[in-house]
């Protein structure tokens, strides 16, 4: 297998700086899968696991016999039956479109329109996105903040119970469990105080769906008292990327409801491929995943107990259970801290691209996220732990790596997100902008969680995060200006 850097598969030049013919996207992901680069990322499969024929030769349409997703009355209604059982739902439904269809169907389904909710913070754009299609008003619970890794910890239950009494009008609570890098609250706790105020809980185990059969790992929010818990497969377990599934196991929840808004959230045109992929992946997780889960967990184990060695880079390991609201923790999500070395996370992250040819997840600006998955095997947590136990032995202790959070830090809104993405804008200097109310978002992606949502008050702390980030080389998003010289903000009567 040959190796090359990663810059000869993204930058298509001459050598001189001018851009050559661009590849098809199609030609360019037949040379990356040759190209020996070891994906520590997304999807579960790892492009490796299953086996598929040529899709070209069974894509096909809603034809005789093979069912229809928005009005299943055959072969896939007995599929989606048959999870249901599997999981201990009511029903569960198959997502063609990801979680997103499925966060957009539940904030729809379980809210009225101009209506309260209580959200986290850290949630995805997608919740953002419910709120704006909704009209609602959300009241944010934050999660605590893990000072060393600059990441964000759990949620605290009783801070939530003080916020649906202040707030008897909350419609539902939305939350993250597990979190991008594997943090898992309290789903039960949650729950039963949740339900005190007869309301749902939906809970984004996007990141979750492998939770269900691996011993050593979390219990699935479905099996804690959630009503609505959405998976992604594809993030974790052996599936097509855009595969998920929202299963529902509650009586403040109204199926109608549910399925009238995923007829409108899902493709009227749904790939028989990806609803194939779903099916398939449960069938090989049901047969064959304890044991496909406990060979990962065995080697997680292994690479975690040599990682807890290493001079300078510190591995986010079980030991902050029980601290800052984090009630369990995914060990599949490998979190590499280089908060106190010399060197910073998107450097190490291209340092593990280019020169060992192991593409991480993604990176903040002092640390790096390697996805694990049944996918990998011993000889990718080998080329893991090679890489990183190299690097370590060249770093340094410097104390001053950037710090960027907005955990508990409150941003105070100034107009509803609606009215903020619908009103009437001005631009300005983002370096002028605080005090204003921001006009639009700004998130890094992935994990596409906002910085800045529109209808927020820009503090000086929003601020210097932005530049920490852009100073790193993070990927900010969702801004019109890609330069980040400027920002609409709510212009003022």
């Amino acid at each position: 297998m040959q190796f090359y850097k990663f810059s000869d598969i993204i930058d298509r030049n001459d050598g001189k700086g001018k851009n050559v013919e661009m590849q098809s996207l199609y030609q360019k992901l037949l040379d990356y899968s040759d190209f020996g680069i070891y994906p520590f990322h997304m999807p579960g499969h790892k492009r490796r696991l299953m086996e598929f024929v040529n899709p070209y030769s069974i894509d096909i349409t809603e034809i005789e016999g093979f069912d229809n997703l928005h009005h299943p009355k055959g072969i896939l209604k007995e599929a989606m039956e048959d999870t249901a059982k599997l999981y201990g739902a009511d029903q569960s439904y198959f997502l063609v479109n990801g979680s997103t269809a499925g966060i957009l169907s539940s904030f729809c389904a379980t809210t009225k329109r101009k209506g309260k909710i209580l959200m986290a913070r850290n949630c995805h754009k997608a919740a953002y996105h419910g709120v704006f299609l909704q009209e609602l008003n959300p009241v944010y619970i934050y999660p605590q903040y893990l000072p060393k890794f600059h990441l964000q910890g759990g949620l605290c239950v009783e801070k939530m119970e003080k916020l649906l009494i202040n707030n008897p009008d909350i419609q539902m609570v939305f939350i993250t469990s597990p979190t991008y890098e594997g943090i898992v609250s309290d789903i039960e706790k949650i729950a039963d105080c949740v339900h005190r105020y007869h309301i749902p809980l939906i809970v984004d185990e996007a990141h979750g769906a492998h939770f269900r059969y691996g011993k050593g790992f979390p219990v699935s929010a479905l099996d804690l008292g959630a009503d609505i818990v959405i998976q992604s497969l594809h993030k974790t377990l052996p599936s097509l990327t855009q595969t998920a599934i929202l299963h529902v196991k509650s009586k403040y929840v109204d199926l109608s409801e549910m399925e009238r808004y995923l007829s409108i959230y899902q493709s009227s045109s749904p790939s028989y491929l990806l609803l194939s992929s779903m099916i398939e992946c449960i069938k090989f997780m049901e047969e064959k995943g304890s044991e496909y889960m406990q060979e990962l967990d065995d080697n997680l184990r292994d690479l975690r107990e040599k990682c807890s060695k290493l001079k300078y880079i510190k591995l986010m390991d079980s030991r902050f259970i029980g601290k800052y609201d984090i009630f369990a923790m995914d060990q599949s999500k490998l979190v590499f801290s280089v908060s106190e070395t010399n060197k910073s996370g998107p450097e190490i992250y291209r340092i593990l691209l280019n020169k060992y040819h192991l593409q991480m997840e993604m990176c903040g600006p002092s640390h790096v996220l390697a996805m694990a998955a049944i996918g990998d095997g011993k000889v990718g947590m080998q080329l893991l732990w090679d890489a990183v136990r190299e690097i370590d032995s060249t770093l340094s202790r410097d104390f001053s790596n950037p710090s960027v959070d907005f955990c508990d830090r409150g941003i105070l809104p100034g107009i509803n997100l609606y009215d903020a993405v619908t009103g009437e804008k001005k631009r300005v200097a983002l370096k002028d902008s605080e005090g204003e109310i921001s006009g639009e978002f700004i998130y890094a992606y992935p994990p596409g969680i906002p910085i800045l949502v529109p209808g927020e008050i820009i503090n000086n702390e929003v601020l210097n995060s932005i530049f920490e980030y852009d100073k790193n080389g993070i990927s900010l998003q969702g801004m019109e200006d890609d330069s980040l010289e400027t920002i609409n903000i709510i212009k003022k009567e």
